[in-house]
């Protein structure tokens, strides 16, 4: 990075990282299962799915026997709602990264103030009141809009970290100015 960037406050945290493309798909994953409309959308596909299954086992179980065609019709019609619920969060998850692989080293300075990530190409400033929000992963800290949709997303790789206290401090961080969820 060519730009100089501020020295860090003694209770910030600094993460340094190149993102890979499994930081944008756990991110993706973590929010359709901590937002309203995350959980709405996997209960609506699970339920449709089961409800396909039902109807694939009452074709091959009824009295008058399978019928070739509703097996056909269900099997199909199931795996696409598989499909979309399986693969969905890795397309997505793939649109977010390509955008972040092109700037190859990120680093994220987190304070009472917000989040602010550098990059070769990029300098946002996340500042609580708009990232209200936050969930976290076995690798990643997701951070999320206040909005039920979870428009908005950031994402901080835990192995960015330098030390095991790191990850503690900024999950103190993170607690003292927004909401876990």
């Amino acid at each position: 990075m060519t730009e100089a960037v501020p020295e860090t406050a003694q209770d910030a945290v600094e993460l340094t990282y190149v993102p890979v493309l499994a930081d944008a798909v756990g991110a993706i994953r973590a929010r359709a299962k901590r937002t309203p409309a995350g959980r709405l959308q996997n209960g609506v596909l699970l339920a449709c799915a089961l409800f396909m299954l039902g109807s694939l086992v009452l074709n091959l179980t009824g009295p008058k026997g399978p019928s070739a065609g509703g097996t056909v019709l269900c099997l199909v019609v199931l795996l696409f709602i598989l499909g979309v619920y399986v693969l969905v969060p890795g397309l997505q998850g793939q649109q977010v990264h390509r955008m972040y692989a092109t700037q190859d080293e990120f680093r994220a300075i987190v304070d009472e103030d917000g989040v602010r990530q550098f990059s070769r190409d990029l300098d946002m400033t996340y500042r609580w009141p708009l990232m209200s929000r936050y969930t976290e992963t076995d690798e990643l800290f997701v951070l999320l809009t206040g909005d039920r949709y979870g428009v908005g997303i950031a994402f901080l790789p835990k192995r960015g970290i330098a030390g095991p206290e790191g990850v503690d401090r900024l999950r103190a961080i993170l607690d003292a100015n927004i909401s876990r969820i």
